[in-house]
């Protein structure tokens, strides 16, 4: 086909990258696996903005380094085939970035117009920034403020010739929403096709989560050892397909499909620069093997705030982790605690979580010899406070001094070590007319004001049913009883995904079988999520329904804390929440 900006269609935009620290091949597997038109990847995950401002600090570049290496392999295949390459690893400085791949293509003896994107750096902040979510005002010192820009400077970039876009702070689709942007000539009233290319930029932003890398059911997929990074297809209406390389290990199903869409959402309407995404609307369709088509994605206007990450520095930390063995688990655990609060007082600390995991246990009376409370647990005790000196091996030493006075078969795993600093996520927002992108390629300086949308309001606005549990309306009510059925993990018909947004925890849960849906609507309702997963608590939980997907969206407030780097548990980014709900048993209907 071809689009009515003159290129032929569909655009192919593969993943290389879905956080700082993926695989350093996967670009130049990508660029010689088969056809592409654009190679994108995701360096920019919240946890790394804090980790890049601790490498500014130390004097060390403020982006991504692993990106260079990736483009010294892929460089030169890139420009002979034209393949555009655009990236967020600019991280804190995305200049600096440009100039060191300016100067590796010299290096390499190739011409290449590298552009990067500016304005989303907000330091130094005019005043406190007001937390989104519970409008509290920051007393400490923001380390970065940064907001997250959308499609539209990437796609100036494209339209003046770069070869290479290196941005700072941008949304995860928007690497993708950019390039359609360009390629197809949408403007910003186009808010259907923005908001199918937001949906396909969801769902590869993450690289092998779409092809069947972390999927509940990773039995069914091959050789995910050799797992292919995913390649969204992207037409002109916004429609996309989403597929690998042939030959490649991974799987590209609605089921791996599904479990990306869950990832790291709220309500069913997702919200960023460009459009918001109505993912209650999202169509999938087996298009064939590693094929999975993705229409009917509605688009409404983009709300007049842009989202603002801040990070500052929360103080230190230190953990020391004891292993409890045998019989009197929590007997053990109480006894540790005691001797080390009698050496460092728990109280002088600003902060202190003790987390109790239990790692195997006796069967119980079933297996004779056993006792129930046998087995063996992780005793993981983390202190936070200003004082690095107090955090540091005032506490870790302390522990290591009770070994000979403790409880029998003490052991620990951590030896001991100074506190380490920490980071605070702080979501803030923005009015989107206060900033500025810039784009800057071959010694030109492009602004690119925000433009608001001038299209029709789609959805609730224009008298549409509103997202979330409204959306349940369209559901046959379950008829059968809720307590009937034999007893069974809740993954042998549920499949999960779950991860972090900032101090909150998304859990996603769908069932393959559409006919279940109805019992999943009525079964897993927030009261009972609390009783299956007693962690969270009495916090605030909220309910979104994606009948479309046969998938609930659970969303826990203040589960992980002040966020990813803040928090102390051990699961500190809610990855493996989900699985730790499908493991528990309920009543399954035949």
């Amino acid at each position: 086909m071809t689009t009515e900006a003159g290129r032929p269609g569909p655009m192919r935009v593969a993943n290389c990258g879905g956080f700082y620290g993926d695989r350093l091949s996967a670009a130049r597997e990508m660029v010689e696996g088969g056809p592409i038109d654009v190679l994108t990847g995701d360096w920019l995950a919240e946890l790394t903005m804090s980790i890049l401002a601790g490498n500014r600090l130390k004097g060390r570049p403020g982006y991504a380094r692993t990106f260079l290496t990736q483009m010294e392999q892929v460089l030169g295949a890139c420009l002979d085939r034209g393949i555009k390459v655009v990236a967020n690893a600019g991280g804190l400085d995305p200049a600096g970035c440009a100039e060191a791949v300016s100067a590796l293509a010299d290096r390499l003896g190739l011409r290449a117009a590298v552009a990067h994107v500016t304005g989303d750096d907000l330091m130094p902040l005019a005043e406190p920034p007001v937390k989104a979510d519970t409008g509290e005002t920051l007393r400490a010192t923001p380390l970065t403020a940064n907001a997250y820009l959308g499609g539209r400077p990437i796609a100036v970039a494209l339209e003046h010739g770069a070869d290479v876009v290196v941005t700072g702070r941008v949304t995860d689709a928007a690497l993708v929403t950019g390039p359609g942007m360009w390629w197809f000539g949408w403007d910003p009233g186009d808010l259907d096709p923005l908001a199918g290319s937001v949906v396909a930029g969801h769902v590869i932003e993450c690289g092998c989560q779409a092809t069947g890398g972390n999927y509940a059911f990773f039995e069914e997929v091959p050789d995910l050892a050799h797992c292919g990074f995913p390649i969204a297809e992207l037409y002109a209406d916004g429609s996309s397909v989403i597929t690998k390389h042939p030959g490649t290990g991974g799987l590209v199903s609605i089921g791996t499909v599904t479990a990306q869409l869950l990832y790291e959402i709220a309500s069913p309407r997702y919200p960023g620069p460009d459009v918001t995404a109505r993912f209650d609307t999202i169509r999938l369709e087996q298009e064939g093997p590693d094929r999975v088509r993705i229409t009917g994605v509605r688009g409404e206007p983009p709300p007049d705030t842009l989202k603002v990450a801040v990070t500052y520095l929360g103080g230190h930390r230190n953990t020391m982790t004891l292993v409890l063995t045998g019989l009197g688990i929590a007997a053990k655990a109480r006894i540790a605690q005691e001797a080390i609060w009698a050496r460092v007082p728990r109280e002088s600390f600003e902060q202190v979580h003790v987390e109790l995991t239990p790692l195997g246990a006796g069967g119980g009376p079933a297996e004779g010899n056993r006792r129930d409370d046998a087995g063996t647990a992780l005793l993981r005790i983390t202190v936070m406070d200003p004082d690095p000196r107090k955090a540091g091996r005032a506490f870790s030493s302390a522990v290591v001094e009770t070994g000979l006075a403790s409880y029998p078969g003490f052991y620990g795993l951590t030896p001991p070590g100074d506190a380490s600093p920490y980071g605070v996520y702080w979501p803030s927002s923005v009015d989107a007319r206060a900033v500025l992108p810039v784009v800057t390629v071959g010694g030109v300086r492009v602004e690119v004001p925000h433009v608001p949308p001038s299209g029709p309001v789609l959805g609730e606005q224009a008298g549409g049913p509103p997202p979330g549990d409204a959306a349940g309306d369209a559901i046959a009510p379950y008829a059968g009883d809720l307590a009937a059925g034999p007893v069974a993990p809740l993954g042998t018909v549920a499949g999960a995904r779950s991860g972090d947004k900032g101090g909150d925890a998304n859990l996603g849960v769908w069932v393959r079988d559409p006919a279940r849906y109805p019992w999943l609507a009525a079964f897993l309702t927030v009261d009972r999520l609390r009783d299956l997963l007693p962690e969270v608590g009495d916090l605030p939980i909220e309910r979104f329904a994606l009948p479309n997907l046969h998938a609930l969206n659970f969303v826990v407030h203040g589960l992980l804390g002040a966020g990813v780097a803040a928090s102390p548990l051990l699961d500190a980014q809610a990855k493996a929440l989900g699985e730790r709900l499908r493991a528990v048993c309920v009543p399954v209907p035949s």
